[in-house]
């Protein structure tokens, strides 16, 4: 038996769009687009809608822990514990102390308020100076700790 071809089916065919009409379109004549009319435009007043932010994530604080070395009672000398007291505190009780001493007796100089002005007490304190610096004062103050 012979098998009889089928004839292949024509596909339908495509038109393309014409070249030649691309070009004209893009080909317009700048003299022509700049005689154009400016149109009016109304300007209508907008609304301002203030916008919700997006929600942040919020960062927990924790309570900040102190450091071990600050909260270490240490022993004030004969000197230091003439101001402080003699018992044993952290470095930072201490500095309160010793400020609190300054603000009692208005030690602090009026002039230059960083600067510190000793009594004879916090002179024996500071060496034998008579006016030190706040940053000094700490400085001097921790050689009395023991």
């Amino acid at each position: 038996m012979a098998t009889a071809k089928k004839p292949a089916a024509k596909k339908p065919a495509v038109k393309k769009p014409a070249p030649a009409a691309k070009k004209v379109a893009a080909k317009k004549p700048a003299a022509k687009v700049a005689a154009k009319k400016p149109v009016a435009k109304k300007v209508v007043a907008k609304k301002v809608v203030a916008k919700k932010a997006p929600a942040k994530k919020v960062a927990v604080k924790t309570a900040r822990k102190p450091n071990a070395a600050f909260m270490k009672p240490m022993t004030p000398s004969a000197l230091l514990a003439a101001v402080v007291g003699a018992a044993p505190l952290p470095r930072t009780e201490v500095t309160k102390k010793v400020w609190e001493y300054i603000k009692k007796h208005k030690l602090q100089d009026e002039a230059n308020k960083r600067n510190i002005n000793g009594d004879d007490k916090l002179k024996a304190v500071f060496g034998g100076k008579k006016t030190v610096s706040m940053f000094e004062m700490t400085k001097l103050i921790s050689g009395h700790l023991k």
